[in-house]
């Protein structure tokens, strides 16, 4: 997409579109009542568009050739017009497919056979167990289940997920759809996202992945191979600079974060003009995004103003054919031109294949691998299920089955509350709300909860977030937990027979300092959101399954809501007491800390290789190495990344051993960060560079190895921009090894 011209606004999502195509389709005779398709014989199916055997850029060329200009216009919106006369019929473009078929697009619906669909836990949580044959998993089954619900028009083709921004702020109301807050991870998330969920094959396999937890995959069949068809179409959205709802006077409507390159959410080319007036007329508005490479506009702003824009000169039909080009590539691709769909290789999809047993297990597999234990004191976890005479359990999300959800939500399949998960190995359960909902803005109910809680030999709180705190269009203020819940927390610890088992819900942190150091306060268990949250959870709590999820955010004290949302700084600035954003550059105190969580059981780490040394001189040309010495006056503190000319050269492996100490079988993630000990401003005070998600036996041995590529692993990008690579010393951290590798000149 073009990157010019070069814009100083904001429009508030950022969407890749040339990778997205319609929704509204057909399902086939077995599945519902046949719909409209493109290609359809005998008058609609001898044109070059319909001619599979053609190239994709070339049948998109026809297409387009063969349309009026106001048919052009008309397929600038997400709701695109039916051109008849061509025998194409009308597209929904926007589906929504976040942790599960959503019903916020217009292309969704659950109003027909399909009634609910398998909702997996929140990004922000599946995110956390930091396995990426997890997280392809995941997508492949919304896949299965997106394409199934198509067949029966029920679901599109286009679904705008996965959600790749950056959890920059803690306060923001959508972090909890993001991978979290390093970009290593939201990269790979989203490559394990979008690769699983377009699919390269479609056939039905039990591949169990390499940790052999049964995961089961589903990929395109082996003549797909040849070509570049999709299955389905994901889109990264909001590309960057993109995590402020309302705050203060700000809002995503009308902030300025100072980006480049724009594409269109819904009604931000309208954005451009009536709220951020970045433009003086609507048909500049319209031309700006356009020509910046916009292919598609989630709203009418461009189907209303587009043809005045062109009578006055401000946009060439050929800008608009650029755009026309990049979506009926993809619509092709995705063989919505290849006429009859009962002959597609997706024919044998329906409703059975949607809520299947098989995606229920991994959704609660997800959120198994995702739960983080934060707290355990003298390993109050796990309790014996033999040895309990009743449980309470408290707080106003306990008996609930709408455990905090994000906007991108459908009908689940079977919601269970964690009332509902605990009841499976417990008979004896006291409940109580304490709260009459999340924002526990009354104390009525204290007395019932903490009369509940006396009665109990062990005490479970459940306690956090949900959409009324944090959501689209909604962040929060305050890091605490809302209104009276610590009270009601500290209450019922002081009363508990037993220490407190402490349950936090929702997607962002939460400052609970208070429960860290509480001794009447066992526990402390972070469960995200997700729609069998009791099921997980209560398989942690009495030890069949041991935790090994990781924080994939920092966990700020309520001090740092002093920091203005609206600063986009990331890096530390001591001079005006900016602490910085995000592990890579905080300097403040922290509740806990990225990559952060607890296990059952302990493990130990070896280091078995890794180089030394590595010789920054055979990775450059002689010519160049002179030049740069001579420049540098021979004090050569770093080289700019693209002076390197063979970064192959210079990549290395680093292998490490892990031993699982104790009885009990443990999955544990091992993070590996990378630290310059060189002092450069903007530098980051250290960044990951590996990761991996390793199953070992008790006391078991299990040995890992990541590949370092210099280039980009030890790299950064410094004040000015440009990626920088220091010479000298370098720590490569993981756990409790610490190990240097030196770049010599």
């Amino acid at each position: 997409m073009s990157t010019q011209p070069r814009f100083r606004f904001f429009l508030y999502t950022f969407h890749f579109l040339h990778l997205i195509t319609c929704t509204y389709c057909y399902p086939d005779q077995k599945s519902g009542p046949q719909l409209p398709y493109a290609c359809r014989p005998p008058h609609h199916s001898s044109y070059p568009f319909c001619n599979s055997s053609l190239p994709t850029k070339t049948r998109a060329l026809s297409l387009v050739s063969l349309l009026t200009l106001e048919e052009k216009i008309q397929q600038l919106s997400n709701n695109a017009s039916a051109v008849p006369r061509l025998g194409i019929p009308p597209y929904e473009w926007w589906s929504e497919s976040l942790h599960g078929i959503a019903s916020n697009g217009p292309g969704v619906s659950f109003n027909g056979t399909v009634k609910a669909a398998t909702s997996f836990p929140q990004v922000i949580l599946t995110a956390a167990a930091f396995n990426r044959s997890l997280w392809a998993a995941v997508a492949s089954a919304i896949a299965v289940e997106a394409k199934a619900m198509h067949r029966v028009g029920q679901a599109g083709l286009t679904f705008w997920a996965p959600n790749i921004n950056i959890f920059r702020d803690p306060r923001w109301g959508r972090g909890q759809e993001t991978p979290g807050e390093d970009p290593m991870v939201a990269s790979a998330y989203a490559i394990e996202y979008v690769r699983a969920f377009q699919g390269r094959h479609y056939r039905s396999s039990a591949r169990r992945d390499r940790y052999n937890y049964g995961l089961q995959r589903r990929v395109l069949s082996d003549d797909y191979d040849a070509d570049d068809r999709l299955m389905l179409s994901a889109c990264c959205k909001h590309f960057t600079a993109y995590d402020l709802e309302k705050w203060g006077q700000f809002t995503r409507y009308n902030f300025n974060a100072v980006v480049r390159y724009i594409t269109s959410d819904c009604d931000a080319v309208a954005t451009i003009y009536e709220d951020q007036k970045y433009t003086r007329t609507p048909e500049d508005a319209v031309a700006a995004a356009l020509k910046a490479g916009t292919d598609i506009n989630c709203g009418t702003y461009m189907l209303r103003h587009m043809m005045s824009a062109i009578e006055q000169g401000k946009v060439s039909e050929e800008d608009i054919d650029r755009a026309l080009i990049n979506l009926f590539s993809v619509q092709i691709r995705l063989g919505l031109f290849d006429g009859e769909p009962a002959r597609n290789q997706f024919r044998e999809l329906g409703p059975e294949d949607v809520c299947t047993l098989e995606n229920r297990k991994l959704s609660l597999e997800a959120a198994r691998q995702g739960i983080v234990l934060l707290k355990n004191e003298q390993k109050f976890l796990p309790l014996d299920v033999h040895a309990i005479s009743s449980l309470a359990v408290i707080g106003p999300l306990a008996n609930s089955t709408n455990l905090g959800f994000c906007c991108f939500v459908g009908v689940p399949c079977n919601p269970r509350s964690i009332v509902e998960g605990l009841q499976e190995y417990v008979n004896n359960i006291y409940h109580a709300a304490g709260c009459p909902d999340i924002p526990c803005n009354s104390t009525n109910d204290f007395a019932e909860a903490l009369y509940v809680a006396k009665q109990a030999e062990y005490v479970i709180i459940v306690a956090g977030l949900d959409l009324s705190q944090e959501t689209e269009d909604h962040d929060r203020y305050s890091l605490l937990l809302p209104g009276h819940q610590m009270a009601l927390v500290t209450a019922v610890a002081a009363v508990s027979r037993k220490p407190l088992i402490f349950v936090l819900t929702g997607g962002g942190p939460i400052d609970v300092s208070f429960a860290v150091g509480d001794p009447c306060i066992g526990s402390i268990i972070w469960i995200g959101s997700w729609e069998m949250g009791g099921k997980a959870l209560s398989e942690m709590i009495f030890g069949h399954y041991n935790p090994g999820g990781r924080l994939p955010m920092t966990w700020y004290p309520e001090s740092f809501t002093s920091i203005p949302m609206s600063d986009m700084n990331m890096r530390a600035d001591p001079s005006r007491n900016y602490p910085g954003r995000t592990y890579r550059f905080y300097l403040g105190e922290r509740i806990y800390g990225f990559g952060y969580g607890l296990s059952y059981t302990s493990f130990t780490y070896k280091l078995l290789s890794a180089p030394t040394k590595l010789s920054l001189k055979e990775s450059i040309n002689g010519r160049r190495w002179s030049n740069m010495l001579h420049q540098r006056s021979h004090n050569l503190e770093y080289v700019h990344v693209d002076e390197v000319l063979d970064c192959s050269s210079l990549k290395f492996q680093v292998q490490i051993s892990i031993t699982n100490n104790g009885d009990i079988y443990g999955s544990e993630v091992v993070l590996l960060f990378s630290k310059a000990l060189k002092n450069f401003k903007g530098s980051p005070e250290r960044q990951l560079i590996g990761f991996e998600r390793i199953h070992i036996l008790p006391h078991g041995i299990a040995e890992t190895s990541f590949q370092v590529d210099p280039c980009e692993h030890l790299s950064f990008a410094d004040e000015h921009g440009n990626r920088i690579l220091p010479t000298g010393d370098h720590i490569i951290i993981s756990e409790n090894i610490e190990h240097v590798v030196s770049i010599e000149t």
